[in-house]
């Protein structure tokens, strides 16, 4: 099993991106390897918020030249995440039949994503 702080690489902030945040979507770019249950997994556990959904795409590397030197970047993945901007208080049946009402304790932004307030 892959650790929260190893999927999470760091976040992706571009002017896209930074209008997205007023939506509650955070972009970051992530482990190449990582599914997207694991990138929800990594994101509520480091920031304490709700995910409610992973977009992910793929970068393939690019071939580069430096005068007769020829060379590939990296290939990597982009994961946009959409957090929960109002978390709502969970209701479930208790044993004896009654509501029981718990109260979520998520944030409802990530005030770490590069110096964003």
């Amino acid at each position: 099993m892959k650790l929260a702080e190893d999927i999470i690489i760091r976040p992706y902030i571009t002017e896209k991106s930074y209008d997205n945040m007023a939506d509650g979507k955070y972009t970051f770019i992530v482990d190449y390897r990582a599914k997207k249950t694991e990138i929800k997994n990594a994101v509520e556990k480091l920031f304490n918020v709700k995910v409610l959904s992973v977009n992910t795409i793929n970068y393939k590397g690019k071939e580069k030249r430096l005068g007769v030197h020829l060379g590939k970047t990296a290939k990597w993945k982009k994961a946009i995440v959409k957090i929960d901007t109002n978390p709502q208080p969970e209701t479930y049946l208790g044993k004896d039949g009654k509501p029981v009402t718990t109260g979520k304790k998520y944030k409802t932004e990530i005030e770490e994503f590069g110096g964003v307030q």
